[in-house]
């Protein structure tokens, strides 16, 4: 296992964070600060694949609850809310891909995969965005 997180990014209409090691309270906050510094620069669509990720810890977590409300529009989620009391909005802006067993589990545990687009591969999460 590695003691550190790495970001390694994809750039188009869907920018993409390929992320390897660990999603822990030590390393959080580079996800974050990439995170905010893509919506900064004009990104509304943003893509987490987890496939190399050995561990997240409840900071990393946080980290991604975060993200999600960054790039999920409140007003989009209010109106659902409105329109459709009770069922589990899921985001168009913000998704995840290709988590390990161990990593899904924990994000399903967590609650995670009822607001989160989750998807197996690369390609069918990249496909999942609106046009």
């Amino acid at each position: 296992m590695t003691d550190k997180l790495t970001i390694t990014k994809d750039e188009g209409r869907v920018v993409v964070f390929h992320l390897a090691g660990k999603l822990d309270g030590q390393t959080h906050q580079a996800l974050l600060d990439a995170a905010q510094g893509e919506y900064e620069g004009g990104t509304r669509f943003l893509l987490i694949d987890l496939h190399e990720i050995e561990m997240i810890s409840s900071a990393g977590l946080g980290t991604l609850h975060n993200i999600y409300k960054l790039f999920t529009p409140k007003d989009e989620i209010d109106a659902w809310e409105k329109e459709k009391q009770g069922e589990p909005y899921k985001s168009d802006y913000f998704k995840l891909a290709a988590a390990s067993a161990n990593v899904y589990y924990v994000l399903n545990i967590a609650g995670f995969l009822s607001n989160i687009p989750i998807h197996s591969d690369l390609s069918g999460a990249l496909e999942s965005f609106p046009k």
